[in-house]
């Protein structure tokens, strides 16, 4: 079977001396499978938009997960996050608030998690933050009383982490060869698990680095979304190429248990900023219309972000994993 290749790629701008990027076409990152379809093409939405690059977003003819093909190689990828990155920035101070009542959390959805140091375990324990970027997770949790540990490929924001925070980090990306099997009870992935190449890779030594009876706890934006169904090419949560990897609910639940997890149902997660910044960038490129001028208005997304958590709709996801013992 042959695979469908709809884009095609313009040189990027580079500096003198620098290498070009190496393309990569995969075949599906989850059962291995080389059929695909189309589903969109997108520039990269972060400016300055200087390139003419514009990237494909596939699905797979046998497993359903969706993904970017062609991308760039890992040696390459980091040439499209800035220096900027938010993701990566040295971390605000945060107002400390409470958690929400149960019933409230599932009559209005729950916010973003990870802002609110909320986890599946009894107590502090040892943790690992996948993806760690600036460091504000790491902080709070360590401010409750875990014993923690970051891992990011941005060598700079784990130098941030050591300097500023005074906190353990490493560089680099699963499996590390300073990290034991076994030593953790917690392994988080706030918004990475989209980020990688190899996602089996990535899972399996996670597992390996739990306790039996350990969790994994990861969240990742929602193709399956309504925001993406309104917003297409202009959803904020594609962010190509920086995003590979674009799970539903059932893929996401697929690559887990693959990787030997035993899976709690997913969970949505209300994300009202995101909405805003779907219906900007749509206005950017001169597509939504009257919807994105109206999402731009805090309230408004805010409303129909409780509109899609109540519709299991919304571009935002949570599910949490066990080691079996």
């Amino acid at each position: 079977m042959t695979r469908n290749r709809p884009a095609v790629f313009a040189p990027e701008p580079r500096p003198t001396g620098a290498a070009p990027v190496a393309w990569e076409e995969t075949p599906c990152p989850l059962c291995g499978a080389e059929a695909s379809a189309p589903v969109l093409e997108a520039p990269d939405p972060l400016p300055p938009q200087v390139s003419a690059l514009v990237f494909a977003v596939v699905r797979c003819a046998h497993c359903n997960l969706t993904y970017t093909n062609p991308r760039p190689n890992a040696a390459g990828i980091s040439r499209f996050y800035p220096t900027d990155y938010r993701p990566h920035r040295r971390p605000a101070k945060m107002r400390q608030s409470r958690a929400p009542r149960a019933f409230w959390a599932r009559v209005l959805g729950r916010p973003c998690p990870e802002r609110r140091g909320v986890l599946p375990w009894p107590g502090p324990g040892r943790l690992l933050d996948f993806g760690c970027g600036g460091g504000s997770f790491l902080s709070t949790m360590a401010d409750q009383g875990w014993e923690v540990t970051g891992l990011d490929a941005a060598v700079g924001a784990v130098q941030h982490i050591r300097d500023e925070h005074g906190l353990t980090a490493l560089a680099g990306t699963l499996p590390h060869p300073d990290l034991r099997p076994g030593s953790f009870d917690v392994v988080t992935m706030w918004h990475s698990l989209e980020h990688v190449h190899r996602p089996l890779t990535i899972l399996r030594a996670a597992y390996e680095l739990l306790v039996p009876g350990g969790k994994l706890v990861v969240a990742t934006p929602n193709i399956a979304s309504l925001p993406y169904r309104l917003f297409g090419r202009s959803w904020f949560g594609l962010d190509l190429p920086r995003h590979l990897l674009h799970f539903t609910p059932a893929t996401l639940t697929e690559v887990l248990q693959t990787a030997g997890f035993r899976t709690d149902p997913v969970r949505m997660i209300r994300h009202g900023d995101w909405l805003r910044s779907s219906a900007k960038l749509a206005r950017r490129r001169g597509e939504g219309g009257p919807l994105a001028r109206a999402l731009t208005w805090k309230p408004a997304a805010k409303a129909v972000a409780w509109l899609c958590y109540v519709a299991r709709a919304s571009d935002c996801m949570m599910c949490v994993a066990e080691r079996p013992r």
